[in-house]
């Protein structure tokens, strides 16, 4: 077998079976959440070299002192990393809506020794963040499986600062080559097109990672 269809079966064996729904306005079909039985995916040593993870936050400029938030956080991938960035004057907001997740990512917090660490149980409408309050709010390979990407939004809208940014990473649509599942992929385009529609605008768009889009979003202007 293809090491290609090896990596999709064993990338489809992570996701339930469950009726899909698609985006009112591109049509993009939504993809299921990953269950708490993937978490070894999350921690994968290939992680490094496909997403270049250390690389993503140097180009967002995170420093000490931010206050950021890991929507999606899984086991803390991410999230142990900005800590480590934000240092102790920072903090990092660690959500998910799996209670099985969160109880790996504070274990993992714990054995760093991080206490700038918050974790969050949120919903599939609601992440639970304090208002007006985050530099930053980071979505990594989550924002397409927003089973409800309007609310999301709105409500991760509320939790930014007036100068706060949403950013996205997601596996390139653009490029047939990378090796997951087409519905786990975002276009730049189907981006812009959902998320400027619920009171952003697409800042900035960095190519520089292996396999993924960082897409930079700020609140949009009111007139």
């Amino acid at each position: 077998m293809p090491i290609l269809a090896i990596v999709l079966l064993f990338f489809v064996s992570l996701y339930p079976a469950v009726a899909q729904e698609t985006h009112p306005l591109t049509g993009r079909q939504i993809a299921p959440v990953m269950s708490a039985a993937g978490a070894g995916w999350l921690d994968r040593t290939e992680r490094e070299s496909e997403e270049a993870p250390d690389k993503a936050l140097d180009l967002l400029s995170i420093k000490h002192g931010m206050v950021v938030a890991d929507v999606g956080a899984g086991t803390g991938y991410m999230s142990l990393r900005m800590a480590h960035r934000v240092g102790p004057t920072g903090k990092v907001y660690a959500n998910d809506i799996q209670q099985k997740m969160l109880d790996k990512l504070q274990a993992n917090s714990e054995r760093e020794k991080l206490t700038n660490v918050e974790t969050v149980l949120g919903t599939d409408t609601d992440p639970k963040l304090p208002a007006g309050q985050m530099d930053l709010v980071l979505l990594v390979d989550v924002y397409h499986e927003f089973s409800h990407p309007q609310a999301m939004l709105d409500h991760i809208r509320q939790s930014l600062k007036p100068d706060g940014r949403l950013v996205l990473l997601e596996y390139r649509k653009e490029d047939p080559k990378i090796p997951i599942r087409f519905e786990h992929k975002m276009s730049v385009a189907e981006a812009k097109t959902e998320i400027e529609a619920e009171g952003y605008r697409l800042d900035e768009v960095i190519e520089k990672l292996p396999r993924q889009h960082i897409l930079i979003f700020r609140k949009a202007s009111v007139n």
